[in-house]
């Protein structure tokens, strides 16, 4: 009877030794699934993390990308600019030493007319040598002008342009065409290709 009773303990023991060692398995099993649970939110976490730093770097590239268009653009048309300023001073420069003589040239113009005016008067053989001198220094003063680029112009029997021609006169002529110079009054000047003086002229109708 004792013996049984014995046995009837030890089974017990085993028993809930069983139990609690299954619960032990449980708890740890609970343990286990819940540290599980916790990586995959961590992971989850971290995941989400990448991908909002992946957004705010992927941001950043745009507007740096935005950001080199507009200085890239802004070069190009201060580029374009200093060309054009370039392009606009060599321009400047140039016409400046291609009429760099026109100031003193008109200020020469009333001169060479007083010049014509005194050759035009009629002198006697007692004045020949002065009218000479006169004359020789007159023709200094072309010379001098031409290698500036000064030339009289050539109106009479030319078409009336009002570019080079200042008409004051007209008259009637049916020996000639309609609209052509008859008569030059004052000589007019050009500088190079530019007028520096327009010729008073008198035109046929």
């Amino acid at each position: 009877m004792v013996e049984k009773e014995k046995n009837n303990t030890y089974q017990e023991d085993e028993e809930l030794k069983d139990d609690s060692d299954q619960v032990i398995e449980e708890e740890e099993t609970k343990e286990d699934l819940e540290e599980q649970k916790e990586a995959e939110e961590e992971v989850t976490e971290e995941e989400e993390v990448s991908l909002e730093a992946y957004e705010a770097l992927k941001q950043e590239k745009e507007n740096l990308e935005e950001e080199i268009e507009k200085i890239k653009d802004r070069l190009l048309r201060i580029q374009a600019e200093y060309d054009n300023y370039r392009k606009r001073t060599e321009k400047e420069r140039i016409a400046m030493r291609k009429y760099e003589a026109e100031a003193l040239a008109t200020e020469l113009l009333g001169v060479i007319d007083n010049f014509e005016r005194a050759l035009a008067t009629e002198v006697d053989e007692a004045q020949k040598g002065f009218y000479d001198g006169v004359k020789m220094v007159y023709e200094q003063f072309l010379e001098a002008l031409r290698s500036q680029g000064v030339e009289a112009m050539e109106v009479v029997d030319q078409p009336f342009d009002p570019n080079l021609h200042h008409a004051v006169m007209q008259e009637e002529d049916e020996s000639k065409e309609s609209n052509i110079i008859t008569e030059e009054l004052q000589k007019g000047y050009m500088l190079k290709d530019k007028v520096i003086r327009p010729a008073m002229v008198k035109v046929n109708k």
